[in-house]
């Protein structure tokens, strides 16, 4: 079976998106993290084990955030190239501040790469402890390989997956606030069986993955 490309994860889900320019806005804050990420997000979902994956300095840059944590999960006590093709991989990029040219970059922009396509595209709605969350869902295919991908972004008291509402609030933010802290979180479970069983499992780590993530942010109230 033909595993998701290590090249594919870090350059191609971290790229270009909302665009701010912060010409005549509120004085900007940087608001750091209350907790470190690799501590609030868990290195067990569903009772897989997490391995961390290492952005290399170049693709940080290209990036921007301030903070990330990466991590491959594969399934304990499975034959090895089993375990690797079924693990699925979480992704949480936090900026402290956003400016021109350090933003957040929506993958749903860079998700042709690496050989992988996007091949269908929605917006669901997931019940967590947070409420009713929106996320992005997309089924992307290369080969005969496909994975589901959940993102979405938080941050500022808000859980967001419509880009444009996402630049709106952010440049409203700058403005008023002088805040634009955020992150942007990302889940990529392969298809093993069918993408609806996918899916699934992709929702059920993203309901712990939002509040780990919450955990970690700055204080809500702006």
């Amino acid at each position: 079976m033909k595993t998701l490309s290590m090249k594919w994860w870090p350059a191609g889900l971290l790229a270009v998106g909302v665009v701010v320019t912060s010409a005549g806005v509120h004085t900007q804050r940087v608001v750091p993290l209350v907790s470190p990420l690799d501590v609030t997000v868990s290195r067990e979902y569903l009772g897989w084990q997490a391995t961390d994956i290492e952005v290399s300095e170049a693709e940080q840059q290209v990036a921007g955030m301030t903070s990330y944590v990466m991590r491959l999960y594969q399934q304990p006590g499975v034959e090895a190239e089993l375990a690797a093709a079924s693990a699925f991989s979480v992704y949480v990029g936090y900026y402290e501040s956003q400016s021109q040219g350090k933003t957040i970059h929506s993958p749903k922009n860079c998700l042709p790469g690496g050989g992988w396509e996007p091949l269908v595209s929605s917006r669901e709605t997931i019940q967590t402890s947070l409420g009713a969350i929106p996320v992005n869902r997309y089924l992307i295919g290369n080969g005969p390989a496909q994975a589901v991908v959940l993102y979405w972004y938080q941050g500022r008291g808000r859980v967001a997956a419509n880009e444009y509402v996402v630049k709106w609030d952010l440049l409203r933010d700058q403005a008023l606030h002088g805040r634009s802290d955020e992150a942007l979180v990302r889940v990529i479970v392969p298809v093993t069986t069918t993408d609806e069983d996918a899916y699934e499992k992709a929702v059920l780590v993203a309901r712990d993955l939002v509040m780990d993530v919450d955990r970690a942010l700055p204080d809500r109230e702006i």
